[in-house]
């Protein structure tokens, strides 16, 4: 059987491409990274109150985005497009309301001090484009309009030229490639990083204050002419005596100035530490560092995949870093008790600092910055050069 072939209007064409390609970037946004699309499918469930949907967040997380690919391809391609405007309409009508929810909630939650425990950025673009709920709302009312007409003009948009098996063939193939596509994104890295901890940048730039400077000047009076004053800085104070042995029976210490150069930059984001046992903090000593450093981040260590922390790549890296003197060090959000028992079952010898956390507020830095638990991070001053999930170590330093 041959499906409709009349011709569609010019104008509804245009509106059900520009739709269908917003579903197709805005499932695309989470499907690139589908542990972030799964971390905040667990907001949502604390949000609600549904903490025992914890476990099952990840797989959760793979409908809704793999429901907003289909739908983008099918109407993209005219398949189905009745049963396709339908799900359009019920996909909308549903965040719509959850979005309505989420901007009153967090009018109350600023307003009126209420605490709703309100997820903030509702994810809909995954990292790639940050909304307020407010604007997500506002952004889903206008959708709603191109969503309406294309369901009420459903009638005068022809199906593909295929019969309909041929059309839910072509709905199987295009689910198994978002699928395909997710699964790839998990077992490695998102093929396109939004997070701040992508090849190339400078997270010392994002994470690290930059101290301030002050030039010290000390001040030393003649003793034979008091009216004779000299200044000198902390680098002139090195050298004054190879230039005036008798420099210092000739001048008497008067006063030391004291003045800012630059003051203290501080870092764009808070929240990333490395703490040692006595709580020191070594995260700009390892991001500054004019050497390379290898950071293994793991974001808990009771979940943390014990095949990568004793994979055969990663050994035989540590053993490399340690004979061209490169820093091999890890992170974890984990407490100092855990890190002990952790590094005494597993025999680490490598250092594991500690980055504290609220276990529901975050920052969750060290999840954020790699979607592998653990993953590697190269970096030389402060310079991601590369990074890893563990099924992807390197064993050796590439040159």
């Amino acid at each position: 059987m041959i499906n409709r072939r009349h011709k569609e209007p010019v104008w509804l064409m245009i509106i059900r491409v520009a739709l269908a390609l917003l579903f197709l970037f805005s499932g695309f946004t989470k499907a690139v990274d589908p542990v972030a699309w799964g971390i905040k499918m667990e907001e949502y469930f604390t949000s609600f109150g549904m903490d025992f949907m914890h476990p099952l967040s990840f797989y959760i997380g793979f409908i809704p985005t793999i429901a907003e690919l289909l739908l983008g391809f099918m109407l993209l391609l005219r398949i189905r497009v009745n049963i396709t405007t339908i799900g359009y309409l019920l996909f909308m009508t549903f965040f719509f309301l959850l979005t309505l929810w989420l901007a009153i909630a967090e009018h109350l939650e600023v307003k009126y001090g209420l605490q709703l425990g309100v997820v903030k950025d509702c994810g809909c673009f995954g990292q790639a484009v940050e909304m307020s709920n407010m604007e997500t709302f506002l952004k889903n009312v206008l959708i709603m309009i191109p969503t309406l007409i294309i369901f009420f003009k459903r009638k005068s948009i022809p199906d593909i030229k295929l019969t309909i098996l041929g059309q839910w063939i072509l709905v199987a193939v295009g689910a198994l490639i978002a699928l395909g596509f997710e699964i790839y994104c998990v077992v490695n890295l998102p093929p396109i990083d939004y997070t701040n901890w992508k090849v190339g940048n400078n997270v010392s730039e994002y994470f690290i204050d930059k101290p301030a400077q002050k030039e010290i000047v000390f001040l030393y009076k003649n003793k034979q002419d008091s009216t004779q004053i000299v200044a000198l800085t902390e680098n002139q104070m090195m050298t004054i005596t190879d230039q005036k042995p008798l420099f210092y029976d000739e001048y008497d210490y008067l006063d030391r100035k004291d003045s800012l150069v630059s003051p203290l930059i501080p870092a764009k984001k808070s929240g990333f530490n490395m703490l040692d046992s006595t709580g020191r903090d070594f995260a700009s000593a390892f991001i500054n560092s004019e050497k390379s450093a290898f950071i293994l981040f793991i974001h808990n260590l009771d979940e943390a995949n014990l095949k990568g922390i004793n994979h055969k790549n990663l050994q035989a890296l540590i053993l490399d870093c340690k004979e061209k003197n490169i820093d091999f060090v890890a992170v974890t959000n984990s407490s100092e008790q855990e890190i002990k028992l952790f590094i005494e079952k597993n025999k680490i010898t490598y250092p594991i600092f500690h980055n504290p956390i609220d276990p529901v507020k975050g920052p969750f830095m060290v999840r954020d910055a790699v979607r592998s638990n653990p993953g590697l991070l190269w970096i030389e001053k402060g310079i991601v050069v590369k990074k890893w999930s563990w099924r992807n170590f390197p064993d050796q330093i590439s040159n």
